[in-house]
């Protein structure tokens, strides 16, 4: 993991452009089509995006402040508040994904520096700096850009945080019991990624794009290829 906090912070600004604009371009009837996420429209998934950025300013008061502050109260909450958001015209949906971004991008230019290495808890309980915020809300930024089926694609990623989220996604699914031995190739890059032992893992290949969209749960592209001609093998759910 050789990502820095600058450089976190800069994929979630502009991953945040690119959702705005995708969202900008929505007309009204876009937001209750079904997204790519089962179950969710558009308006699920925007309204997703803006309670997470409130819950990552709960974590900035956290470090900030020393008061414990989860970032969701439960899952239960959690859900019922995306729920009840969704249902909501998306003019109202628009501004608050425009004013959670926002107050979330002022929250992080006023943290202190020394608060950066803080540790909180993310929304699996596991303890993490602080300084994760900029990875979280990068990766929600440009998955969920992907996830508003609008035509946005993992192509459209900073190619280094693809790199980084493929990092990411195979480290935590090495954890996983259920995850099959793989082992990844990059064939536009000098790249190579593991899930589970190497020994006896089904080498997949393919773009570095691809990669990431299958990995992640969102695209088993054509793309891909495995070594011994056999069906790319399925992945557990990633979080």
């Amino acid at each position: 993991m050789s990502r820095t906090l600058t450089e976190t912070l800069a994929w979630a600004g502009d991953g945040a452009a690119h959702l705005r604009g995708l969202m900008t371009r929505m007309g009204d009837e876009a937001f209750g089509k079904p997204s790519a996420l089962p179950g969710w429209t558009r308006a699920h998934v925007l309204t997703h995006v803006a309670r997470n950025a409130d819950a990552l300013m709960n974590l900035l008061h956290w470090a900030r402040t020393g008061e414990v502050t989860p970032m969701y109260s439960s899952p239960e909450q959690r859900n019922a508040d995306i729920e009840s958001g969704a249902s909501r015209a998306p003019a109202v949906i628009r501004e608050d994904v425009v004013r959670t971004s926002d107050r979330l991008a002022a929250a992080v230019k006023a943290m202190p520096k020394n608060a950066w290495t803080v540790v909180v808890r993310n929304g699996q309980g596991m303890e993490i700096p602080v300084g994760e915020v900029g990875w979280l809300r990068a990766r929600e930024m440009w998955i969920h850009s992907v996830d508003l089926d609008v035509g946005a694609s993992f192509e459209d990623f900073p190619p280094p945080m693809l790199r980084e989220l493929l990092d990411d996604v195979t480290r935590t699914l090495s954890l996983r019991d259920d995850a099959p031995a793989v082992r990844l190739v990059a064939t536009d890059r000098d790249d190579v990624w593991s899930v589970g032992e190497e020994a006896g893992a089904v080498s997949v290949s393919g773009p570095t794009a691809d990669l990431a969209a299958w990995v992640s749960g969102r695209n088993r592209s054509r793309a891909l290829r495995t070594d011994d001609g056999s069906k790319v093998p399925a992945l557990p759910a990633w979080l």
